[in-house]
């Protein structure tokens, strides 16, 4: 059961409505025509433990303690991904804009880190929660995510994203989208809002 391909987890996506199309305002402060709104396959647990289940077999043998993603959309598959590893779960959050461990989270210097996302456009979210696992003396073995839209993504210590699914997904600056430039109203269903 965890040898899926791309298309078939790709259609475990579509099936629930996950693959949207319009006009969306990205986290990222990024426009595009498709958004992929991971919560609509996560809010089956069973598919949640399945695709965790996949992309934690990614980390297995790097053997990881905690596994550790940027609130919101990252928590369920933190959480997953931790489940199948035997690993702790844990997530960042924002607090002034600043991505910080709260809630009484906390890492011992030297602790193997994976760091999740549910989808991955530009690399910022998972950046930040790389670096706060750095800085309190984490070792970072792993980055992946469900969904990978974006190219040429840079992480420290040359960590590689692994993900479940890449698309091919075209983002515009907001004063280069055709989309706006045609005046189709947009709608921002992420969760941290650049202007």
């Amino acid at each position: 059961m965890l040898s899926l391909g791309m298309n078939e987890i790709l259609s475990i996506f579509e099936q629930t409505g996950a693959v949207l199309d319009g006009h969306f305002l990205l986290s990222s402060g990024l426009h595009s025509p498709r958004y992929v709104q991971c919560a609509l396959v996560l809010q089956y647990p069973d598919q949640a433990a399945h695709l965790g289940a996949l992309l934690a077999e990614y980390f297995r043998q790097a053997q990881p303690q905690v596994v550790l993603a940027p609130a919101i959309g990252g928590i369920i598959v933190a959480h997953e991904v931790a489940r199948a590893l035997g690993a702790r779960a844990m997530f960042a959050e924002r607090k002034h804009s600043d991505m910080q461990l709260r809630r009484g989270f906390h890492l011992a210097p030297g602790e193997r880190v994976v760091v999740v996302e549910d989808v991955v456009t530009t690399g910022e979210s998972l950046n930040e929660v790389i670096q706060i696992a750095l800085n309190r003396g984490g070792q970072v073995v792993g980055v992946g995510s469900l969904i990978n839209r974006g190219r040429g993504l840079l992480f420290p210590l040359g960590l590689k994203l692994h993900s479940l699914v890449t698309l091919e997904i075209p983002t515009y600056q907001p004063g280069e989208c055709p989309l706006c430039q045609q005046g189709m109203p947009f709608t921002a269903p992420g969760t941290r809002q650049s202007a």
